[in-house]
């Protein structure tokens, strides 16, 4: 199970430092945005399919967290494949990931809530945050990528603090198990 943490761990931080990057560099070219972004984009993937497989036994929705790290590989793939159409479409294609991470994350918040993790809400609020973000970018398209990258940023950064407060609560999944196991004994 240790490894599967530190796989959680991996993709909560490649996504903040994905965050950070959009918004300390918002006059950099777009290419090289769009470049940095695939490679961030699809270790995350990579790390987050991994913790998925891992996982899939005993945390729920592990479906929407393949799908989730499949489109992440292909949303990666496609930056460092595709720079030009990457860096036209790169401020609509980000924030709909942005907005679709948002929302799955806003949902199994509530996998959180059943098995008793206290701070569940506030993967909740991040997923929402992350959400809200998207949205932000989706609907403000012709705004300057600076903007959108400030705004995208922030938006990633939440979802890596989601990822990496995920990892208090798995122990509460891991009890669970525990208890199921101990009862499938008896």
């Amino acid at each position: 199970m240790k490894s599967t943490k530190i796989w959680l761990a991996i993709a909560g931080i490649l996504l903040v430092v994905l965050g950070v990057f959009c918004i300390a560099n918002p006059t950099e070219t777009l290419f090289t945005t769009a470049w940095m972004i695939g490679c961030f984009t699809l270790l995350s993937g990579i790390a987050k399919m991994v913790f998925t497989f891992k996982t899939q036994l005993f945390l729920p929705n592990s479906g929407s967290r393949m799908l989730s790290a499949l489109l992440q590989i292909i949303l990666g793939l496609m930056f460092l494949c595709n720079n030009l159409f990457v860096t036209v479409s790169l401020p609509v294609i980000f924030a709909m990931w942005v907005l679709f991470e948002g929302v799955l994350i806003a949902v199994q918040s509530l996998d959180y809530k059943k098995v008793g993790f206290p701070n569940w809400w506030l993967i909740l609020i991040f997923g929402i945050a992350g959400a809200a973000l998207g949205v932000l970018g989706l609907r403000n398209p012709d705004v300057t990528a600076t903007t959108l990258s400030t705004l995208i940023g922030i938006g990633i950064i939440a979802l890596g603090a989601a990822y990496l407060l995920a990892l208090l609560g798995i122990k509460k999944f891991e009890n669970k198990v525990d208890e199921v196991r101990n009862a499938l004994r008896d």
